[in-house]
């Protein structure tokens, strides 16, 4: 470098020198906002989920000027909600095959598979009463979720032995009493079959295939870690049904109302006494059951009933992906989904220290209920009630349950 060059370099070094020593530039910042607590699940898009929802107008429920008749408006109704629930494959003859028969000394358990769909078979627990003189009543019993997704229909049924999980699941959520096993003993028929993603569908990933299938010989250690692969795989589940042009609650609800085909053809039940009752999820089957097939002529829906406006700031989370259906809220509220039973007979039994819904929402789907059936002259045969427990069926909700059912059924 000769002398000239080198000069004229000198005054450039302390200038690279500073800005060397200078802070990176940092990203733009964003403007300014002061975060409160929400008390929502969404946090700060709770707002934006009421300005979208503010678009919502319920534009088909009853009493609705399109439809003075409630019969003509409950056909409209529900065929939005079927095409809502978005699952059609074809209809099949169940051809149920009895693959195990147990007595049980006051009644016989069978174990039986049938067809749903032409795809798939749903397996399923029968209890009939011994010294049937003739047919009959029957009850569709419905199953919960309770985060228990080894087992299903078992959820209702004292199988005696018990697997402990069971055990522990029947004294927590049924008070110690599985509802079918008593339901049996009171002269019921009782069906009940694994939802899809319990009991026998549920869900194994290829890294749990060395726990096996039988869940016998699961320890309570492998139902607790299964039970969270299984949780964590709801989302799954629902994407792939999309992907499968199909919702969760569409297929859930169609494989109950197959269910009542299937009941219909056993010769030890009156098909003209069939009811229905769940608890939870057992007791959204239920809600949807009984809206959508004349067939049953009594549902009981319990710890499961609500408005949805109140439930979307913080009773988001409480809730499984098989309680969503999109679309259903463009067009009605969950009881008006619910009141769709009527003229028919309909019992809500809620829990008044129930976390999973808001008092308020609980409070206004049951009033709503009550509206639609008196505006469609049926006011007589919706009942409600309110026990001061948690979300539970316990005993006396059981008794008061079964009692209306007799009523209904047994008359």
């Amino acid at each position: 470098m000769d002398r000239r060059r080198f000069l004229s370099a000198i005054p450039a070094l302390p200038t690279a020198a500073a800005a060397a020593a200078q802070p990176p530039a940092a990203p733009p910042a964003d403007p300014p906002r002061v975060l409160s607590p929400t008390g929502a699940d969404l946090g700060t898009l709770a707002a934006e989920l009421e300005r979208v929802a503010a678009a919502t107008r319920y534009s088909l429920r009853f009493p609705n000027p399109r439809f003075p008749a409630f019969a003509e408006y409950r056909t409209a109704a529900r065929a939005a909600v079927l095409d809502a629930l978005g699952y059609f494959p074809d209809k099949v003859e169940p051809r149920p095959e009895v693959t195990d028969r147990v007595d049980r000394r006051d009644h016989v358990r069978e174990r039986v598979l049938f067809n749903t769909s032409p795809a798939s078979r749903v397996p399923a627990y029968v209890l009939v009463p011994k010294g049937l003189k003739g047919p009959a009543p029957a009850v569709i019993d419905l199953h919960s979720h309770g985060g228990m997704f080894l087992f299903g229909k078992e959820k209702v049924i004292d199988l005696g032995p018990n697997h402990p999980a069971m055990t522990e699941y029947h004294r927590t959520n049924y008070d110690g009493r599985p509802t079918a096993t008593e339901l049996v003993r009171r002269g019921y028929v009782v069906v009940t079959i694994d939802a899809l993603m319990f009991g026998e569908r549920r869900v194994v990933v290829d890294a749990d295939a060395a726990a096996g299938w039988d869940r016998s010989q699961y320890t309570p250690d492998d139902v607790r870690r299964l039970n969270a692969v299984c949780r964590g795989k709801e989302s799954t589940v629902v994407k792939g049904l999309t992907l499968a042009g199909a919702t969760w609650p569409g297929v859930v609800a169609w494989d109950d109302m197959r269910t009542v085909d299937y009941v219909a053809t056993r010769p030890d039940v009156d098909p003209k006494r069939i009811g229905c009752l769940g608890i939870s999820m057992g007791g959204y089957r239920a809600a949807y059951l009984t809206a959508l097939d004349d067939r049953i002529t009594a549902g009981c829906v319990v710890g499961f009933m609500s408005a949805v406006p109140p439930m979307r700031k913080a009773h988001l989370d409480t809730h499984s992906f098989v309680h969503f259906l999109p679309g259903l809220h463009r067009l009605m509220d969950f009881p008006d989904l619910a009141a769709l039973a009527a003229p028919r007979a309909l019992l809500v039994q809620q829990c008044r220290q129930d976390r999973l819904f808001p008092p308020e929402g609980m409070t206004a789907a049951v009033d709503r209920i009550a509206e639609v059936y008196r505006a469609a002259g049926s006011a007589r045969q919706f009942e409600r009630r309110f026990f001061d427990e948690p979300h539970r069926f316990t005993r006396a909700m059981q008794d008061d349950a079964f009692t209306w059912l007799d009523r209904h059924l047994k008359a």
